[in-house]
């Protein structure tokens, strides 16, 4: 019965999401946690201070995503009011006349460096303009950017679904890495069947065929670094992979390298000016060299901005409020229990580099107040909805792992395990899959089942970081059918009701991907 009940708050949520008349994630979540926080008090009979302690952690912890996804959403703005926008677009019709070549150059390496900066679904909003702009029809952009984005989602917004979206595990520095270069090795295989599967969307077999020496080769230069950082590194797998991959993408584009010649006499023959696209450019190099400066441990800034030297303190009962001299804000002994929170304002990649690079922005286009205000504006239009998404997120999961061993989270890993056993494997990827689903980030997705996904490998005797590893893939290819990244793409796009004529078509390749997932576990346990 207590299984039961623990599932049922999520079989709620998976049903309100996915009927027809779909509930929005900022109204399901919240109402989910407030679900389970009723079966914790009143049938579990949970102490009245942790349960109130979880959900205190959970709605401040949310300080860390929304500042993440603040900082990504006016660096877009910037861009867009700037007219940068425009400017790459008219820049990538000079690059190359090969449609074939525009796709992969702007829909999968500018979009893979894109997802490794912010995440979000910032790649699929900032590429699926420029498609169209270059004559591309705009529901299939709209799919053919929603299924590219999922490959370097794992690595997103500077790793945050790993290294934010698996914190809570208990997970230590060599497990973190073994994640990291397993999901890197598994969403690359992949790599080299969602590209063919999202173009088809766009363009013919023949002139897929025709051209495969090019798509290959500009996957290959994504996915190359993307696992060879990510045997040290989950921050800058997809961030490094995709700057390295758009650069030489570009270079074999314009040398026609895996190319077939064509000619497109629509296309403006007028060419942007070096120094404008230099600009154009400036604030990514600029977001880069900087999360590369504040990373690096040798470097010693990663310390600096780490720092728990004490600057003040606060006591309120028995709850701490303490702030670092690195501006790191702690709450110990919530409500006088274990639970605590803890915000880096200086090393989470809000302040530094988004707004200091959104900023720079304003004297690098020459923007007016107008533009600036609009653009400040707009960002603070889309953050209220997306705020209440994670809040109910992160609530739910400090709820479902309330309990010790009559947790929630861990009673339903018991029944999962049950199950399929250590067959588990082969779903463990449709699972993450399931949480970017319904919540529309592969972080709360990892945030959401990483426990039970922990849980489940621990009881059947899989290893912990394959499994989790696929948790992780999983998230990032839910990226396809997540109904929140569908209607942001729709929207700016200016597409209404066609989410569940999209989601019909994603589905495909998001299939095709957990078939990639499952056998790679069937191999990785040979090996592991």
């Amino acid at each position: 019965m207590n299984t039961l009940l623990s599932g049922l708050p999520i079989l709620l949520l998976i049903w309100v999401m996915t009927k027809r008349n779909a509930m929005p994630s900022h109204i399901a979540l919240p109402v989910t946690a407030l679900l389970i926080a009723l079966i914790q008090l009143f049938l579990f009979q949970a102490d009245l201070s942790l349960l109130g302690a979880n959900i205190m952690a959970g709605i401040l912890s949310v300080s860390t995503p929304i500042s993440i996804v603040a900082g990504a959403i006016l660096l877009n703005r910037m861009l867009f009011f700037s007219g940068a926008e425009t400017v790459l677009s008219q820049w990538l019709k000079g690059v190359s006349t090969n449609k074939v070549a525009q796709l992969m150059i702007i829909g999968w390496a500018f979009a893979f460096m894109i997802e490794g900066a912010s995440g979000f679904g910032t790649p699929a909003a900032i590429a699926a303009p420029i498609l169209v702009g270059l004559g591309f029809p705009i529901i299939p952009v709209a799919i053919f950017v929603l299924v590219m984005n999922s490959v370097p989602v794992s690595f997103g917004a500077v790793g945050t679904p790993i290294w934010f979206g698996l914190s809570g595990l208990s997970l230590s520095d060599v497990q973190f890495i073994e994640i990291s270069q397993l999901t890197a090795l598994l969403n690359s295989i992949a790599a080299l069947v969602i590209p063919f599967i999202a173009l088809r969307f766009l363009l013919g077999w023949q002139e897929i065929r025709q051209n495969a020496g090019f798509i290959l080769l500009s996957v290959l230069c994504c996915t190359i670094p993307y696992v060879l950082l990510a045997q040290w590194n989950y921050e800058f797998p997809a961030l490094i992979g995709g700057a390295v991959g758009l650069v030489l993408s570009v270079v074999l584009a314009k040398k026609g390298v895996g190319l077939h010649s064509q000619i497109d006499m629509s296309l403006p023959s007028k060419p942007v000016k070096t120094w404008e696209v230099v600009k154009v450019f400036l604030p990514f190099v600029l977001l880069i060299a900087i999360l590369i400066v504040t990373r690096v441990p040798q470097w010693g800034v990663k310390d600096l901005l780490n720092t728990m030297s004490p600057l003040w303190t606060w006591r309120f009962g028995e709850t701490e409020f303490e702030v670092s001299r690195a501006l790191v804000f702690s709450l110990k002994s919530i409500l006088g229990t274990e639970m605590s929170w803890q915000y880096k304002s200086l090393y989470v990649p809000a302040m530094i580099p988004f707004l200091i690079v959104s900023l720079l922005c304003i004297p690098l286009f020459a923007m007016s107040r107008t533009r600036v205000v609009s653009a400040f504006r707009d960002t603070g239009r889309r953050l209220f909805l997306p705020m209440l998404s994670l809040m109910g997120a992160l609530v739910m999961v400090n709820l479902m792992i309330q309990g010790g061993n009559d947790a929630p989270m861990l009673l339903l890993a018991q029944a999962f395990a049950g199950l399929l056993g250590d067959s588990w494997g082969y779903a463990a990827a449709l699972l993450g899959a399931l949480g970017s689903f319904f919540s529309g980030s592969a972080t709360v997705s990892n945030l959401t089942f990483g426990g039970i996904q922990l849980s489940i490998a621990e009881q059947v005797g899989l290893p912990v970081t394959l499994v989790l590893a696929l948790q992780s893939a999983g998230a990032a290819m839910g990226n396809m059918v997540c109904i929140n990244n569908i209607i942001a793409v729709s929207t700016i796009l200016g597409v209404a009701n066609q989410e569940g004529f999209i989601i019909k078509r994603t589905i495909v390749p998001m299939l095709a991907y957990a078939l990639v997932a499952a056998l790679f576990s069937v191999v990785s346990l040979a090996f592991l």
